[in-house]
């Protein structure tokens, strides 16, 4: 269910007011209300921040017409990547699985991405992979990462500049965890980031807390 704004009755009577007078000043809403335009301002700022109104300078408000539901979406169209990365987690491809299995213990994560000897990303490890792995009597000591991880062409990437909601779908569609953030260089994709499933929902909390 998506979380819509709630307005007070003054704040429902304010905006009753604009629809059917607008463009109208705060001074003749605030004598509709018999109240000062000092008490106003507060509920007239909230309306106007929260999208419901537009306040034009010399003229007056407006009532936008978008509903608490259409403001929140606009809202989501505006966070990208960059507001909600969180620092990646990377090790090297010679690595052992049992050390990856450690690493990811010790960071507490649930994906590690795999970098070569110019940092560049060559992979993803999951904790399904370490998991299939695991299985059996093989020495997981001597066994290299590079062997189970998912390598390129094959890794879902996104940069800071995408937008989180585009990077939720992917990671929805493609059933992953987490996404490594990315910066094309000469080299090849160098991981500056990641964004996870638990980024997503922080963004989604974010976003209907401030509404």
């Amino acid at each position: 269910m998506v979380r819509t704004i709630e307005l007070n009755k003054r704040q429902e009577r304010i905006l009753e007011i604009v629809k059917e007078g607008g463009p109208i000043t705060g001074e003749h809403i605030a004598d509709q209300l018999n109240l000062t335009r000092a008490t106003l301002r507060p509920d007239l700022a909230i309306l106007t921040m929260a999208g419901f109104l537009d306040a034009r300078p010399r003229v007056g408000y407006f009532y936008t017409g978008k509903s608490s539901v259409q403001l929140l979406t606009e809202n989501l169209q505006k966070i990208q990547v960059r507001d909600y990365q969180s620092i990646p987690v990377a090790v090297n491809e010679n690595v052992s699985v049992y050390d990856a299995i450690c690493t990811m213990f010790l960071e507490d994560v649930g994906t590690l991405f795999v970098i070569d000897q110019n940092t560049v990303l060559v992979g993803v490890l999951s904790r399904k992979d370490l998991l299939r792995a695991s299985i059996g009597k093989q020495d997981l000591s001597t066994v290299p990462i590079n062997i189970i991880m998912t390598r390129m062409p094959n890794i879902t990437m996104c940069e800071r500049d995408d937008l989180l909601i585009d990077i939720a779908k992917k990671l929805i569609e493609k059933q992953i965890d987490a996404m490594p953030v990315v910066r094309q260089s000469e080299k090849g994709y160098e991981v500056i980031g990641r964004i996870t499933k638990t980024n997503v929902a922080k963004a989604f909390v974010a976003l209907g807390a401030e509404e």
